[in-house]
């Protein structure tokens, strides 16, 4: 966040890493008393905050009971692994199309700072920056219609991939590595103008962290598929 900011982007920006990295739980309650006297914010520019990112996904707005950081259940969980694939596969197979100068210089700065993260910083800020370059590839689609989804899924997929960026063994780490190849192989189709690699990329990409997030957040499994079908998508 940028030293000029006002202090409602600096909250903003605050609760929304808290959220992204798990600092603030799923089904956290926000105590909005709590919160404005921990930011010197005062009430209705809090409140305004809190609309923003309950418009965004973040958070739940409840009757009578004030905020409460989205929840994580096996429907919502299901529904993820679900739309994941197709939806990563129609944003990559879009931005290949759309993309501008501008936007691929935007991208390998992404990249970069991913690769920093990697070799340098915790599981959170591996999860974060990883998110930022799916992000920009977001904006390189351009697509008003997929743009809420997409954000919305990136938000879940942060706060679920903490776990792939923590590995435990030498499998784990080599599943990082390749995920490092894979972001560049992914802008070379971008840069390339190839649709059809930037969507196979996206679901083999995907497929990479698919079964370690899911041991994670779900031992017994999800009975979902693979995505083999979003090779179709967009």
């Amino acid at each position: 966040m940028q030293a000029d900011s006002s202090p409602k982007d600096r909250v903003y920006a605050t609760l929304v890493s808290n959220i992204l990295t798990l600092d603030l739980r799923p089904g956290a309650d926000l105590d909005e008393t709590r919160l404005c006297a921990e930011f010197g914010l005062s009430r209705t520019p809090m409140r305004e905050v809190l609309r923003q990112l309950a418009g965004e996904g973040y958070v739940t707005l409840r009757q009578n009971r004030g905020a409460q950081v989205s929840e994580m259940s096996q429907t919502s969980l299901r529904a993820f692994f679900i739309a994941a694939p197709m939806i990563y596969s129609a944003i990559l197979q879009l931005a290949a199309t759309h993309r501008s100068a501008d936007q691929i210089d935007t991208l390998r700065a992404a990249q970069a700072a991913f690769c920093t993260a990697l070799d340098d910083g915790d599981a959170a800020k591996r999860a974060l920056a990883n998110i930022q370059f799916h992000r920009v590839t977001g904006d390189m689609s351009d697509n008003l219609y997929l743009s809420p989804s997409f954000n919305r899924l990136l938000l879940d997929h942060a706060r679920i991939s903490i776990t792939f960026y923590a590995p435990q063994d030498a499998t784990q780490q080599r599943n990082i590595d390749t995920a490092r190849t894979q972001h560049e192989a992914i802008i070379d189709a971008i840069v390339a103008r190839d649709a059809q690699a930037a969507g196979d990329l996206a679901i083999a990409h995907w497929q990479l962290s698919r079964d370690e997030i899911e041991k994670y957040v779900m031992p017994g499994a999800l009975d979902v598929p693979l995505g083999t079908t979003a090779r179709s998508a967009g």
